[in-house]
């Protein structure tokens, strides 16, 4: 009868162990585990990050923070499907960043772009909107490949982890019963 119920009320019941809550506590876990990751490429391989990969760890973190305030709020029905639609706004954004590095890293090498200033100057010199810009438009740095596992760089992985946490957010909050 509760299966009935459920599926009547459009939302699937857990598959397993698998509630809501837990899948929302998992994306955050694997949301911080990519940040201390890229903090450990960053700090102890020695790979300075690109004003375009600051722009996607901080598209992370508030993934990340969508994904524990779902956690621990573990809402009803209307609520969840909020968090679902949050998630896939600010991991939409994080996908469109990524997305923007794969391409500036595929342009041929005289079609990259130029080397700009760095992010910490353009914070200092430039009117918000203008540095967003800035940034968004990329700079030769941001073309340039310096890391790769199994033959992707870290921006096409961050793509497809955008990608991933978008859907499994999206389904997660919308499909799965509390």
């Amino acid at each position: 009868m509760q299966d009935l119920q459920a599926g009547a009320a459009g939302a699937s019941p857990p598959v397993g162990w698998l509630s809501r809550r837990m899948l929302n506590g998992l994306a955050f876990l694997v949301c911080v585990s990519c940040l201390v990751f890229a903090y450990y490429v960053q700090h102890y391989q020695g790979f300075e990050p690109c004003p375009l990969c600051i722009f996607q760890r901080l598209a992370l973190l508030a993934v990340s923070l969508v994904f524990l305030a779902a956690t621990l709020h573990n809402p009803h029905e209307w609520g969840a499907k909020i968090y679902g639609v949050l998630i896939a706004l600010v991991a939409g954004v994080g996908t469109g960043i990524a997305a923007r590095h794969v391409w500036l890293q595929h342009l041929p090498p005289e079609e990259a772009p130029r080397c700009g200033p760095s992010l910490e100057y353009m914070l200092e010199a430039f009117p918000l909107n203008e540095m967003i810009r800035e940034v968004l438009t990329g700079s030769g740095e941001c073309a340039k490949v310096d890391w790769t596992l199994l033959g992707f760089s870290m921006p096409q992985w961050t793509l497809l982890l955008f990608i991933g946490l978008l859907i499994v957010g999206v389904w997660g909050n919308w499909r799965l019963r509390r």
